[in-house]
Order: C-alpha cells, then structure tokens, then sequence
C-alpha cells in the first residue's frame, strides 16, 4: 500500500472535527449513532481520511455492540492492529495501513457466528461507503 503522510495541519484542514478526533486523535463515536450501524448497502468501505479500501459489505455483520462490525478486512495488509493498553484494559487497535488513522478496535472469540471469529469494531465516521451506483 502507498503510504499517505501529511502534516497534523493538512490533516485538521481535510477532516471535520469530529472525523479529526477519531481518525486522527483515537477518538470513538458513541455507540448507535454511526451512519453505517445499521447500513446493508452493498459495496466497498474505504478509510475517510485516505480513500484506501479496508473492508467489503460481505464481510458486515451484525453485532448489537453500537458500531458497524466485520469479520475480516478487504485484505490483510490494508489493516495494521496495534495493542492497545489504554482506559485500563488490553485491547487491539486497528489502524488504516495506508495512512495511519485510527479505525476502532478487533475482538476475538466472543462467539459471533463468523468464518474467522472475529469481530472489527468500526467507527462509521472513519469510512466511506462506495456502491457501484456512487463509481459512476
């Protein structure tokens, strides 16, 4: 993947604040307000802050946990997963491999019924839908 590099400047100039706090500063959206929560359009999820793609539809699901969720991303080198000892707990954080930005976090082994047992907790406003109907 292209690495995307920009100044935290050019970064708070191309995202709203919001986008800002959590792609840029590790945020988290509240939980059910996302616009993807609850979304089954078909298409590709892309990083907001650099266009990379990171995750398809096939792969949502859902979870009840408030944020849209998935079992895998689009491809493995699309996602770098970091550990993540903040707030008091262990958890792995999910970055956007392209640009750096921070995604939400990977659970394993909670017993969703998913190929690879895994669920990708996503804040909806770290992507972007494309639909085939939105390329043209």
């Amino acid at each position: 993947m292209n690495k995307v590099m920009k100044t935290d400047a050019e970064w708070r100039a191309q995202l709203s604040p919001e986008e800002y706090r959590v792609l840029r500063q590790a945020g988290t959206e509240r939980p059910f307000t996302g616009e993807y929560v609850d979304t089954k359009t078909e298409g590709v999820y892309s990083c907001r802050a650099c266009g990379a793609e990171l995750f398809t539809s096939d792969t949502k699901f859902e979870s009840h946990c408030g944020w849209p969720s998935f079992y895998e991303p689009s491809a493995g080198d699309h996602v770098t997963l970091i550990e993540d000892r903040s707030l008091g707990m262990v958890r792995v954080e999910v970055r956007c491999a392209s640009c750096d930005s921070h995604l939400g976090h990977v659970f394993h082994g909670e017993g969703y019924p998913t190929p690879t047992d895994d669920r990708y907790c996503i804040n909806s406003v770290a992507l972007t839908l494309r639909t085939s109907a939105s390329d043209k």
